[in-house]
């Protein structure tokens, strides 16, 4: 008793009784800038997550004028990105030189992804910015809030609720190659009830996703429709109830590698999630129970064969899960939760012939159940330390149990401290294990990380600038290996028979990944404003043979993001932005090099009234020809113009 008196003190004292945790909820509504959601699943301010995080607020998102998300997120450190053509076609987006698919990806707290994918992972090619109010991008090995798939990091999409009685806002632009885009939102707040509900339509006559260096002559268009909307209800005190929902509709034309074709994929995505949140002794513990639900349809169809559909596959999650915030004393607050998520897959390729019966398809079915806890402690002023633990256990390959730590030092002088250690895992996807490819012996991907960096603000913020350093390595990589013609590896043939197969899934690749982030801020006077990136992504295979030290493809090793904004009387505002993206691969051999190139786009402002602004935007001004995957286009010089109101 003697031993635990002093904590005991603190824990019964009046003065730790009145703190109130933060709200567990990733989808909350923070209050100003200085707070991030996504780092802790709960509002913390900046100056206390030891990881490295960057914000893009409602105010960036306008001023950017990009319409998907992806594209917006190019524009932050670390992040690479390659697309199959243009708009609508398979956009994979890496963090920190990390796989695609080891990126999670959140919806107003709905955890996303794709069970029926070959990566299990999201595809950023039908995500819009839509009625995005915050996106945030945390880097970094992630497991231990985040569970699967977070090695490289999670982007987190936040939508607003209603804080006014009624209020409403809408965007229309049109452009090059017959695009159009429309968007509008209304919501209110009346009494205990909070809502919003927005819509989007997007088209374009597109460009041909096949470069026109290779034969691309036709244009491959895109469509995408989208409905999302929120509501929480106040029951009583300390007990509300909330409801999200997301729908997007997408239809893509498409390309082969080597011609013209008539294909084209249709892509159904719904996201719905329920919760009841109480908090108890005064807010000092908070309470968030919630059911989650992710359901994605994909199609691919050929209108040149007998049979048209050639890919049909459906993948869905159900997410349990229980989140529990606690103010143990000023500053110190824990987060804590268990989370059960059931995936199921279905997937078949039907062959052209009608004569040909459609084979059945491969199913399957896996169960994951975490456990997690974290600590973000304040120890004096200025100085957090935070420390976590993760179990999870999967009903295939068992359990697994992961650590984080790191710390963060704001002192008076303006500098910012951090350092950061974290463990992550991705289990093998449902597609992996059960499909004609898959192999139920597989394990789960690990990784380890570190990163150290700092940040000097200077003026009140005026002026700021800082770097960060990592490292990453992975092990028990999954790769797909192809069987030669005649095989003799048993897992070359279907499980329990003598049936060839193309190819199967193993755990034998290793990565490693480290590298340097920059950035830098400078407002001068209250017109001009400044805004820098470099990136130095060191990303290699370090698997046994003949691609051991080379290049994991597609990833450039520098890049780096500027732009400057010149706001004139009358809230008239200009600006340029230059993107550079340095050489990379698009094989594991390194033998097909994907050349750099130089992005510069120009924007501009008009306000009508000071509710409504015209816009308008020139991007790849100077018409670069580029390939960020080989063979495939990218648009050239674009030019689009609209306006917004805010109401």
């Amino acid at each position: 008793m003697i031993k635990f008196s002093p904590l005991l003190a603190v824990l019964l004292s009046t003065t730790a009784w009145a703190q109130e945790a933060p709200r567990p909820d990733a989808a909350a509504g923070p209050d100003s800038d200085i707070v991030v959601v996504t780092a802790t699943r709960a509002a913390t301010p900046i100056d206390r997550v030891a990881a490295s995080v960057t914000v893009l607020d409602k105010a960036a998102i306008d001023r950017n004028q990009d319409f998907g998300v992806a594209d917006l997120l190019l524009r932050t450190p670390g992040v690479t990105l390659s697309r199959n053509g243009g708009y609508g076609t398979n956009t994979s987006l890496r963090i920190r030189g990390a796989e695609p698919d080891q990126t999670v990806v959140v919806i107003d707290g709905v955890k996303l992804n794709d069970p029926s994918s070959a990566g299990g992972g999201y595809n950023f090619a039908n995500l819009l910015v839509g009625d995005a109010a915050r996106i945030e991008v945390l880097r970094g090995p992630q497991s231990i809030l985040w569970g699967s798939q977070a090695i490289g990091g999670v982007v987190n999409i936040v939508t607003p609720l209603g804080e006014r009685d009624l209020e409403s806002s809408f965007d229309v632009e049109a452009g090059s190659r017959q695009t159009v885009s429309g968007r509008a939102a209304i919501g209110g707040r009346t009494g205990p009830l909070a809502w919003r509900v927005g819509a989007q339509a997007f088209s374009t006559q597109g460009m041909s996703a096949l470069a026109p260096t290779f034969g691309g002559r036709d244009t491959d268009g895109y469509s995408n429709q989208s409905v999302q909307g929120r509501a929480m209800l106040d029951i009583t005190s300390g007990v509300s109830a909330d409801v999200r929902g997301y729908y997007s509709r997408g239809r893509t034309e498409l390309d082969s590698t080597s011609a013209d074709t008539r294909d084209y994929s249709l892509n159904r995505e719904f996201v719905g999630y329920a919760g009841l949140n109480i908090d108890l002794f005064d807010a000092r513990l908070r309470n968030r129970f919630a059911y989650g639900y992710t359901d994605t349809d994909r199609d691919n169809y050929n209108p040149a064969r007998a049979r048209a559909q050639s890919f049909d596959a459906a993948g869905r999650n159900e997410r349990l899960e229980y989140q529990g915030g606690f103010a143990i004393a000023a500053g110190w607050n824990a987060t804590f939760g268990v989370e059960n998520e059931r995936s199921r897959f279905r997937s078949v390729s039907p062959l052209a012939s009608l004569a040909t019966p459609v084979p059945a398809p491969a199913q399957g079915r896996a169960e994951i159940t975490g456990v997690y806890a974290e600590l973000n402690a304040t120890l004096f002023d200025g100085l957090t330390l935070t420390g976590g633990v993760r179990n999870d256990d999967h009903n295939r390959f068992g359990s697994q149990t992961l650590f984080a730590g790191g710390a963060v030092w704001a002192l008076p002088t303006g500098t910012v401290l951090r350092a950061n250690y974290a463990e992550a895992f991705k289990a093998p996807t449902l597609y992996q294990l059960f499909s004609e490819f898959g192999n139920q012996a597989l394990n789960p991907e690990e990784a380890k990380g570190w990163e150290a960096g700092a940040e000097q603000r200077l003026l009140g913020g005026v002026l700021a600038f800082g770097a960060t350093y990592f490292e990453r390595r992975t092990t028990n990589q999954i790769i797909y290996n192809t069987c030669p013609a005649r095989p003799t590896e048993p897992l070359c043939f279907q499980p329990g028979s003598n049936t060839r197969r193309a190819g199967y899934y193993q755990n034998v690749a290793r990565a490693f990944a480290r590298g340097v982030e920059a950035v830098a801020h400078a407002q001068v006077g209250t017109r001009l404003t400044l805004d820098g990136n470099y990136s130095w992504t060191e990303s290699e295979d370090r698997s046994p043979g003949a691609t051991n030290g080379l290049w994991l493809p597609r990833r450039p090793r520098h890049a780096a993001n500027a732009s400057i904004t010149y706001t004139l009387p009358h809230g008239y505002a200009l600006g340029v932005a230059a993107r550079w993206a340095g050489d990379s691969f698009d094989n594991a051999a390194n033998t097909t090099r994907l050349e750099s190139y130089t992005l510069v786009d120009l924007r501009a402002e008009l306000p009508v009234t000071h509710q409504v602004k015209l816009f308008a935007r020139v991007e790849n001004l100077f018409d670069e020809e580029y390939q960020t995957t080989y063979r495939y286009g990218t648009l050239g010089r674009s030019l689009y113009a609209g306006f917004r109101g805010r109401f």
